[in-house]
């Protein structure tokens, strides 16, 4: 007895030298979504007070704000929006020398569908189509000035890095808080609905006010996607991990689709970290690398990325910038730090040299 409680003591005094706890990952780990705004983000609505507004006034205010900043829908272009904001850039600042080292901004896209395209020796492809809805620079802050990023530091050459507040879609600025459209006030564009940051090098930055359209990528190049999944609240085992369940009898009772058996007992009788069980479904960031571009539409900034399991729903909000795989990356020039000069709308679609028009022919007949 007296034995027992010396080796207790002892084992209490050294702790974990010679008796170590086993490691337990943190809850660091798991992909959570993010409960609130970034820092960087301030309040968006805000609660309106009309009480003393009369219906005709009212209704006088609404037609006034839609004429001036109608919100953009998708099928509407970004020319539609040239006289929306003031032009704070200067276009003969636009071509800078690129090398392969530089990183440049990215843009802010809506997913609007899916659909198939055929290469020349008929294979089908299944793509994505992405709409840039309406993007201009709001901010740029060198490293200095912008908080770094918690995966920051796994970036090569970190320290050169600064970031570019982007935004998309202009929207009333009447439903907005005052804070919020304090961010826009000093670029000369209307507030917009959603603003991202991007990582940029010091030579890839751009003057508050700078459009963002479809002429900053090419076809045949490869972009990374990132963007969020789809939302499916909480779920059970089976539909989030693809669990069979229970038989449907022979003596189960109330646990046809419940998890079974999550743990051992003994000194380890508890549940581990990481164990598959019931909870939310969805709603986490994803990131799809290396998607070719097909096809571009310079009317209504749309292109066609490969695949179609680019995360998020139908009309759901998608980052879009140049990949980061070493074998994909840019070898050739891109237009730097973005495209300077007017969208030409003559040729609407452009498509990879592979990839089969539709107006072309495809049966052809030869006279005997």
């Amino acid at each position: 007895m007296i034995q027992s409680v010396v080796f207790q003591l002892a084992r209490l005094r050294l702790g974990s030298c010679i008796f170590p706890s086993p490691q337990v990952r943190g809850k660091g780990y798991l992909s959570r979504p993010r409960l609130r705004n970034p820092y960087w983000n301030l309040r968006k609505e805000r609660t309106n007070t009309e009480d003393f507004v009369t219906a005709e006034n009212q209704h006088f205010v609404n037609e006034l704000v839609y004429d001036k900043y109608d919100t953009p829908a998708l099928i509407k272009t970004i020319q539609a929006h040239a006289n929306k904001f003031i032009q704070t850039y200067d276009p003969e600042d636009g071509i800078r020398p690129w090398t392969p080292q530089t990183r440049r901004c990215g843009v802010i896209a809506r997913k609007i569908g899916q659909y198939p395209l055929w290469l020349k020796n008929g294979k089908k492809v299944r793509t994505t189509l992405l709409q840039i809805v309406d993007n201009h620079v709001i901010k740029y802050m060198p490293h200095a000035e912008c908080r770094p990023q918690k995966n920051l530091s796994r970036v090569h050459n970190s320290n050169q890095y600064g970031c570019l507040l982007v935004g998309a879609e202009s929207t009333n600025p009447s439903m907005l808080t005052k804070e919020y459209c304090g961010i826009f006030r000093d670029a000369g564009v209307v507030p917009k609905k959603n603003i991202m940051r991007f990582m940029v090098s010091p030579d890839g930055a751009l003057a508050p006010g700078t459009p963002l359209n479809i002429s900053r990528f090419r076809v045949g190049e490869y972009v990374d996607v990132r963007g969020k999944t789809v939302d499916h609240g909480f779920q059970g085992v089976v539909k989030r991990h693809g669990y069979k369940g229970m038989p449907a009898s022979h003596g189960v009772t109330k646990t046809h689709r419940r998890p079974g058996n999550i743990g051992g007992g003994g000194e380890k009788g508890r549940v581990w970290p990481g164990t598959k069980m019931p909870g939310h479904m969805g709603n986490r960031w994803r990131v799809l690398k290396g998607l070719r571009i097909w096809r571009t539409n310079a009317k209504y900034n749309v292109m066609w990325v490969q695949g179609s399991s680019v995360p998020g729903p139908t009309g759901g909000l998608v980052y879009i910038y140049d990949t980061i795989l070493p074998l994909r990356k840019l070898k050739q020039a891109p237009p730097f730090p973005t495209f300077c000069g007017e969208v030409d709308t003559t040729f609407e679609d452009i498509w990879y040299e592979q990839m089969h028009k539709f107006k072309d022919e495809t049966i052809i007949y030869k006279s005997d």
